[in-house]
């Protein structure tokens, strides 16, 4: 079931609920192509403002909070990856065009989510592009990630550090079963299951996604890494533009400078 946010008089977002758990949805741009935007533990589709600039010109953008995160309501038990795909999934087989194509973008722990969508819901997606692609199998505990992620913000712009403080306080109180939800899942398993076209983009100092982990992930998916010079693992947040400009050229599509 979906519904109109309220205090939204542009009518641009939706509150999809499904299985007891809610997505929230917000929509803009038009075309025959779709860019679905899913963020990483903690963050909110607050944090795709500049990709959404860059991608609009291109077709319609969907940029999502998955339950518990943004504006979306915290769900009664926390979801696992796959969960969050058949709820991503269900929103797009009710409310979007089956002759659409959707080119589907995730962040960190977002590419887990997209992935699974591409890997158990083929029908629905037409190309992969993983940002960041979590979690390295070379360090799936919790404290190597946060370590990780740490070294990252050493090296993240202010406004990433700004955006990412005020959605991960937003995430709230549950955000440690979240992230053990997100070490649980293993997506290696679920790379080769995906036949839609990808691609990995890698920001070139992102201590949290090594280039040995993405050239695994891109092997695993039949395709390559493109990385971003200067950036970490928030490429998308930090400077979207060269982000932006991969994704489009990965489509034949020449960018409309902003």
């Amino acid at each position: 079931m979906a519904e109109p946010a309220p205090n939204d008089p542009h009518g641009k977002v939706t509150v999809f609920t499904h299985d007891a758990a809610q997505l929230v949805v917000e929509a803009s741009g038009t075309g025959a192509r779709t860019f679905l935007l899913v963020h990483g533990i903690g963050m909110g589709r607050g944090v795709f403002g500049d990709l959404i600039e860059h991608l609009e010109p291109h077709g319609r953008v969907l940029a999502v909070d998955l339950p518990g995160f943004g504006a979306a309501e915290e769900p009664p038990r926390v979801p696992s990856i796959e969960r969050l795909a058949d709820l991503v999934g269900a929103y797009l087989r009710q409310h979007e065009p089956a002759d659409r194509e959707l080119v589907a973008i995730g962040h960190s722990m977002g590419t887990q989510v997209v992935t699974e969508l591409a890997a158990r819901h083929p029908s629905l997606v037409d190309r992969v592009v993983l940002v960041a692609p979590t979690v390295d199998a070379a360090a799936r505990g919790a404290l190597p990630q946060l370590g990780r992620l740490a070294l990252d913000l050493l090296v993240e712009s202010p406004k990433v550090l700004i955006l990412g403080a005020r959605e991960y306080l937003r995430a709230g109180p549950h955000l440690r079963r979240k992230t053990r939800a997100m070490l649980a899942h293993r997506p290696e398993l679920s790379y080769p299951k995906v036949a839609a076209p990808a691609l990995v983009i890698r920001g070139e100092n992102d201590v949290v996604c090594p280039r040995a982990w993405c050239a695994r992930v891109a092997t695993a998916l039949r395709t390559r890494v493109v990385e971003i010079p200067g950036h970490g693992h928030e490429t998308m947040i930090r400077d979207a533009a060269p982000a932006a400009r991969a994704i489009l050229a990965e489509l034949g599509v020449q960018p409309v400078e902003t």
